[in-house]
């Protein structure tokens, strides 16, 4: 029987981070879910650390020879999940033990094809989205993306409505999808509640603003990157 939950997290070189991501997950309240985990060519400790993981029967591990970045893994990803809903998790990053269940009840209530939560920033006591939150979020994708991607909930078939994550967008790859869902004529929305915690120490928007400005406004104006 396959599980309704399939959660996916693409890895390079986070070791530092990846124990206290993957438990996060692992100690979830909600039961019913796969976890598959892409090696996007590790060089550092993140391999062994994988390796010890084996034997959980929920985990499936899967390693690219190279680094492919993460819009290819997540696809390759999504193409071998199983379950009915897709969940993210960033490997630097930790979600809270209810989250799984609250996002489900809150997906399910209010009749949602996608949903992410609220986030702590880690060492600190502000919370994201902020005052973004309380806007439209088809107002707030005009100017920039609300979700955070580690914490997307959404149904496997509206990503395949449309084509999964769009591979031309190496940099804001979430903040593309969730506007191609909008498009497609999905329905939205964001627990108030944080249900995750953002690292930005490792954060690609914090570490690469250059490359993911750039990618961003190809999303806001609706063009295809060149690079």
């Amino acid at each position: 029987m396959n599980p309704l939950i399939s959660v996916i997290m693409s890895v390079y070189n986070d070791a530092d981070n990846l124990t206290y991501s993957i438990n996060s997950i692992m100690n979830q309240d909600f039961k019913d879910f796969e976890f598959l985990i892409m090696n996007d060519g590790s060089t550092d400790e993140s391999s062994d650390i994988l390796d010890s993981y084996s034997s959980d029967k929920r985990i499936k591990l899967f390693k690219n020879k190279e680094n492919i970045g993460l819009t290819k893994s997540l696809n390759m990803l999504l193409n071998e999940s199983k379950g009915t809903y897709i969940a993210r998790q960033d490997s630097d990053d930790m979600s809270l033990s209810s989250r799984f269940s609250k996002q489900l009840s809150y997906l399910k209530n209010n009749n949602l094809d996608i949903c992410g939560t609220r986030a702590l920033i880690k060492g600190s006591t502000r919370v994201t989205p902020n005052k973004s939150f309380y806007l439209p979020i088809r107002f707030t994708l005009k100017i920039k993306n609300p979700f955070i991607h580690g914490s997307l909930l959404v149904k496997k078939k509206t990503l395949e409505s449309v084509n999964n994550y769009d591979e031309r967008f190496i940099y804001s790859q979430d903040y593309k999808l969730v506007k191609d869902i909008l498009y497609s004529g999905s329905s939205m929305g964001i627990l108030r509640e944080p249900l995750y915690v953002l690292n930005l120490k490792n954060n690609i928007s914090t570490n690469f603003k250059d490359k993911q400005k750039y990618y961003a406004d190809c999303v806001k104006r609706n063009l295809i990157p060149h690079e």
